[in-house]
């Protein structure tokens, strides 16, 4: 014996009117996210851009750090060099580029102008004393870097697939170089 079909009214929408209501839903909701893009007017880069210059900018201020601690403490080259060569590739790979610059280091590594300007770094100026013990510049140097890693850990939380990978490995790379800095030497 079959079930007789309910005699009441059935309540909400029909499959029919969901399925010829869901295409406009669509295309309304990537009209809207289209113009919130466009909104900026491409004028303003996005937040991604912001975190990939900023990271550019504290890896060339680092990288000039370095040169100047090893113009201050020369018998430092051999330490150094390989971990300041490391943050010049960090800067590259977020998109900083390498010339040449003028450098009172007798062995002049290369500037690096990257994209985007104006924001304070996160490292003291190359033209801030470098303390006079080699001891203390290196400890200066390791908090710098510590300092740069934190930041990258935090930045990556907020930034897309991608740049997230590169600010995780670079900021690790910047706690190996805190290792290096600090307890290698000792």
């Amino acid at each position: 014996m079959p079930f007789p079909s309910s005699p009441r009214a059935r309540s909400g929408p029909r499959r029919r009117s969901l399925l010829a209501a869901a295409p406009a839903a669509l295309l309304v909701a990537g009209c809207s996210a289209e113009s919130d893009d466009s909104d900026t007017g491409g004028s303003r880069p996005s937040a991604a851009d912001r975190a990939r210059a900023r990271a550019a900018r504290e890896s060339q201020d680092l990288a000039a750090r370095y040169d100047a601690v090893l113009a201050a403490h020369p018998k430092l080259t051999e330490r150094l060099r390989p971990l300041q060569a490391e943050v010049i590739r960090h800067a590259e790979a977020f998109g900083a580029t390498a010339k040449a610059s003028p450098s009172s280091s007798p062995s002049p590594s290369p500037s690096l102008s990257g994209p985007g300007s104006g924001a304070t770094p996160s490292v003291p100026s190359p033209a801030a004393a470098v303390p006079v013990g080699q001891k203390d510049a290196l400890a200066e140097l390791a908090a710098a870097e510590r300092r740069i890693a934190d930041a990258r850990t935090k930045a990556l939380l907020d930034a897309p697939g991608e740049l997230a990978r590169l600010l995780a490995s670079v900021a690790a790379a910047g706690a190996a170089h805190v290792y290096l800095l600090t307890e290698a030497g000792r």
